[in-house]
């Protein structure tokens, strides 16, 4: 039977690319507002003829406002992106694809945003963006939520706001520093989280990556014991998930390291473990930060992650993803997974 979003679609087929393309422009504005045309036309590939004619129709609707500084979206502009959210998404196949991966995965929820990371550099906005959506919407008072770093899980930042009902909550750092850009490590996003939505924090200033001596000689320290029980008690766990071999170059990692991860066949990587093709844990390194277990245990994970190169990382952790998972990528990291899907679970591409 025909969806009524199925039923519109073959009923005016040629309504669709006009809707996404003025829905696209829309969206573009409001994650990069002010924006100017010229901006607007490289940002989407669109000549300045096109955006201009578009603009006009939208800003004689009421959804866009010329200022000085650049157009903004509108109040009612902000109404119709979230009033044609789910529809843009039933009509572009991207529901139906998010649903099938959430089978194949078996985790709770998918969530696939239009586009290609690589090629748009929008996309990081809109992951934040729903994860942000969907972190905020379950979001309770005295929450405890463990934070990874990396790009993925700061682009959540943009979208955090105070919660009314909710202001109990603590952000903890689910890990120690790792490599050199502290814009992105776990520490500075916890406490740009928690300034965000007017919350706590709790930092680990400690190097992730420890010899044995000074892990057990750690593990008794307050700070150390303070932090393994907020990880014990992590309601929400928001992480991205990275290929074997990226995340042990940002931990400058030896050549020799690398060779054994290599010889194992280690593809992906999550809270310090490297999982192979099969999801099998391949190697560990001692941290001082959140374990799988813990991780688990915790009521709601989050994980954030993009890009046609991170398919075969994507496959490999969600072997031993925990179910209670909500996963937020792009489409053309999506479209890559359900290609390599069996044929009788690729309802997609029929």
């Amino acid at each position: 039977m025909l969806t009524v979003p199925e039923a519109q679609q073959r009923l005016l087929p040629e309504m669709y690319p006009l809707l996404q393309l003025r829905y696209r422009i829309l969206q573009t504005v409001q994650l990069m507002q002010p924006i100017g045309r010229r901006t607007l036309a490289d940002t989407l590939k669109m000549t300045e003829r096109e955006i201009r004619k578009e603009t006009d129709i939208l800003r004689e609707q009421g959804l866009l406002d010329s200022q000085k500084s650049g157009m903004v979206c509108t109040d009612d502009g902000e109404v119709v992106i979230e009033k044609l959210r789910a529809l843009v998404y039933e009509w572009s196949g991207l529901t139906q694809l998010a649903k099938q991966l959430e089978t194949h995965f078996g985790i709770q929820r998918v969530v696939v945003v239009p586009g290609d990371y690589n090629e748009d550099d929008t996309i990081l906005s809109l992951l934040g963006k729903e994860a942000a959506l969907q972190f905020m919407s379950t979001a309770f008072e005295g929450q405890v939520v463990a934070v990874t770093g990396g790009k993925s899980v700061a682009s959540l930042a943009q979208f955090l706001h105070p919660l009314e009902t909710t202001k109990d909550i603590t952000f903890v750092a689910a890990r120690g520093g790792i490599g050199h850009d502290m814009q992105m490590q776990a520490n500075t996003l916890v406490a740009t989280f928690a300034m965000q939505m007017e919350a706590q924090y709790r930092t680990l200033f400690l190097p992730e990556y420890l010899s044995e001596q000074a892990y057990q000689a750690l593990l008794t320290e307050p700070m150390v014991t303070e932090m393994m029980t907020f990880y014990d008690h992590a309601d929400c766990v928001i992480h991205g998930i990275g290929s074997a071999e990226e995340m042990a170059i940002r931990r400058n990692s030896s050549p020799e390291d690398l060779r054994i991860l290599e010889e194992k066949g280690a593809v992906s990587e999550a809270f310090g473990y490297y999982f192979n093709t099969e999801g099998e844990m391949v190697h560990r390194i001692r941290t001082i930060g959140i374990q799988l277990e813990q991780v688990k245990n915790s009521q709601q994970v989050i994980a954030v992650a993009a890009g046609r190169q991170k398919v075969n990382a994507m496959l490999s952790y969600f072997k031993v993803a925990p179910k209670q998972t909500i996963f937020i990528t792009d489409e053309a990291a999506a479209k890559a997974i359900a290609a390599r899907l069996p044929a009788s679970e690729n309802s997609y591409f029929e």
